[in-house]
């Protein structure tokens, strides 16, 4: 098969040209040729040659001139070609062998076969000639095509060999799976199950860049279904795992948590492509199983999930090396926040609950009544069109009283340093109660958010607190 049409441009011309002249064999390689065949747009281009790769590398650089930057790898023999907005990545054809403990392999020179045999999956493994006596020609020694053509994930050697060799590929096999919609074989996912033990030799940080990817596919609960089938999910993420199931008392059942919460996952997909969003979604309900209770008279109960589970997600970024920073404090946010807009769908919306969510979600009130749009899973129509209607009539309380009031983000217009200076105090616990008398009154509608009122205000409670101005 020759694919010309599809890189008859002047990089592949050049690096093509350049290695004729050098009497080196090069070819593209990996995920840049499938993405090419499956017409998905890629920026980063993968060239293998047969010989240094660096050497290579750093000819092109030369050749391509001005706009070119190259970062050289030598630890793995790799370099980086960035040309205006094109990444090349070029390494030399090699061959690998493993030891038992480490996914890092011993590498030596090797030939394209040898490159093509290491790699992790058959529509991975695919190359296309640039060398000018063969340029575009498609080297396919798996049926990588003819996969891609009936959407299966494989591995071109011993899918045991394979994955306990580099045991992260289980992970990438179920990733590539989701984001492209393929079916992972039966012997490759079976073998997924048998190894996947190894996956605990596979460093925090790497999982973890695949569970991103997960999280941010088109449809994400079918790489958590995966992982869970193939027995992975209990031991990188036995917090979620802990969800499963359903326990019945006297007939009376609890929905499956984890079940619900990919649901819920995937109707975020459908609505914002905010990774900490689709996290702090995943994680909502993660505190039920340590608060799931059984009360007579009232059934199945999770009293403080919420807050239980804004607890739990620090020590979960913490294990999975998460970003630690404003990332967490969202999810954290988002999780103890969830339950909030849900009550207030159930209930009489008043104006003094609308502001004291806002007030409390701040600029991340949109993302909150996303998160809670999308929580919504009943097959019960009628419910389903009721908390639909209650959710609109949220959302223009928020915008009228944001509008009207100023509340997101706002403090209280008298601050402790007036209060001090007003009645002579110094630092104190009465400041703070004075403070958060002021701040309830607005957030109450007792007072609008002006500094006049609410020095009024102020005057008014010190004075029953016999407290009187000094000047």
């Amino acid at each position: 098969m020759n694919l010309i049409s599809k890189i008859d441009t002047k990089i592949f011309h050049t690096i093509g040209n350049l290695a004729d002249e050098l009497g080196l064999e090069c070819y593209l390689i990996g995920g840049y040729v499938r993405d090419l065949l499956l017409d998905r747009g890629s920026k980063d281009i993968d060239v293998v040659v047969v010989g240094n790769g660096v050497a290579f590398a750093e000819a092109l650089k030369k050749r391509l001139g001005r706009g070119a930057q190259l970062a050289v790898f030598k630890t793995y023999g790799t370099a980086q070609l960035k040309h205006y907005n094109t990444e090349i990545e070029i390494v030399g054809a090699r061959k690998e062998s493993y030891s038992h403990n480490s996914r890092n392999p011993i590498v030596e020179q090797g030939s394209l076969e040898d490159d093509q045999n290491r790699r992790d999956f058959t529509i991975n493994a695919l190359a296309i000639c640039l060398n000018s006596k063969c340029f575009g020609e498609l080297i396919d020694p798996f049926g990588g095509l003819n996969d891609l053509e009936t959407k299966t994930i494989k591995t071109p050697l011993d899918p045991d060999i394979t994955f306990s060799d580099d045991p992260l590929r289980m992970m990438r096999a179920i990733r590539f799976a989701t984001q492209l919609g393929f079916n992972i074989k039966d012997e490759t996912l079976v073998a997924i199950w048998r190894n996947r033990d190894r996956i605990k030799i596979i460093t925090k940080e790497r999982i973890s860049d695949e569970l991103n990817k997960i999280i941010l596919a088109p449809k994400p609960s079918v790489g958590f279904y995966l992982l869970d089938k193939t027995g992975l999910l209990p031991l990188i993420f036995p917090e979620l795992s802990a969800m499963k199931g359903i326990d019945t008392i006297n007939g009376r059942a609890h929905k499956d948590n984890f079940v619900h919460s990919l649901q819920v996952l995937d109707n975020i997909a459908l609505r914002s492509n905010d990774l900490w969003l689709r996290w702090a979604t995943l994680l909502h309900d993660i505190g039920k199983p340590n608060t799931k209770r059984w009360e007579e008279g009232r059934g199945w109960t999770f009293h403080n999930h919420n807050y239980v589970g804004s607890k739990m997600v620090k020590r979960i970024f913490e294990s999975l090396k998460l970003p630690l920073g404003e990332p967490l404090k969202f999810v954290q946010k988002m999780v103890l926040l969830h339950m909030r807009p849900i009550v207030l769908s159930e209930d009489i919306v008043t104006d003094s609950a609308v502001r004291r969510l806002l007030f409390d979600a701040g600029n991340d009130i949109d993302s909150l009544m996303m998160l809670c749009q999308s929580d919504i899973t009943s097959n019960n129509m009628k419910k389903v069109k009721r908390f639909s209607e209650n959710f609109e009539l949220v959302r223009r309380k928020l915008v009228e009283l944001e509008e009207k009031d100023r509340i997101r983000n706002f403090q209280p217009p008298v601050d402790g340093d007036e209060i001090m200076a007003t009645f002579g105090l110094p630092p104190s616990a009465v400041v703070g109660e004075l403070k958060a008398e002021i701040k309830d009154a607005i957030l109450d509608g007792i007072i609008p958010n002006s500094h006049n009122e609410a020095f009024d205000y102020l005057l008014k409670i010190a004075k029953e607190r016999g407290l009187e101005p000094t000047k």
